[in-house]
Order: structure tokens, then sequence, then C-alpha cells
């Protein structure tokens, strides 16, 4: 920070550091935690008077390992997604600041890169899920 004064830097530094180390405990509770209770969702049959027949054929259930490779795609896809509209935001607002004048021309530029950023990650979302 090149312009900020010395009070300031001395401030933040701690704030970024415990920033940096939550966001990191949040991403690996959500890659390890994921695949976890996915697999805990499974429900149990209700007991009948006289068992029924299913109507279709029972899912195989996939292996654990497919699962949490699909959970920490999912998460590293989220994790590349955020990154880039934060980049996308911080340089529009930094650009909007050195030149007021052409301030709707980024903003437009900006929305429409970010959509299609989130458009790219939807669609990385759902090969990740999407079970076969």
């Amino acid at each position: 920070m090149p312009n900020c004064p010395s009070f300031f830097v001395k401030e933040m530094s701690p704030v970024n550091r415990l920033s940096k180390i939550a966001a990191l405990l949040v991403m690996l509770f959500l890659t390890l935690g994921a695949p976890a209770l996915a697999l805990a969702a499974g429900e149990k049959p209700a007991e009948t008077a006289a068992p029924v027949a299913p109507a279709v054929a029972p899912v195989a259930v996939q292996p654990y390992s497919i699962l949490s490779g699909a959970a920490f795609g999912a998460g590293l896809v989220i994790v590349g997604a955020s990154y880039g509209i934060a980049r996308i935001g911080s340089c529009a607002v930094e650009s909007m600041a050195r030149q007021p004048e052409v301030a709707g021309n980024i903003q437009t530029a900006m929305i429409i890169t970010a959509a299609m950023l989130e458009g790219v990650t939807l669609f990385a979302l759902i090969v990740c899920i999407v079970k076969q």
C-alpha cells in the first residue's frame, strides 16, 4: 500500500492475515465435509405391511472417491470464480477512480465480463456435480 499512512498498514496486517486463515479453514471444511454430508443423507425405506417392488431400478451407489472428487472440483471452481470476479471488480473500481469520465463504459464491460465468468462457472459446476 504505497499511499497509505503507516498506522493503516500496521492495523490492517493482522486483519488480512486472519481473514486469509478464516477463508482457508472454511474452504478446507467445505472440501472435506461436503462428501461426508452427501454420503450421510441416505434414506431408510419406510416399513409397510406388504413389500412393494420399486417402479424403477435402484441406482447404484458411486464410490466415495468419485463423490469427493466432484466436491473438490466444485470447490475449486467456486474459488476460481470468486477470485476472478473480485479481480474484475477491483480493477474496474480502480479504473473508474483514475478516469471518472469513462466510468459508464468500464461498468458495462465489467458486468459483461462478470456475466460470462458466471456462465462458465455454472457450466463447470454442472460438469462436476452431474453423476455418471
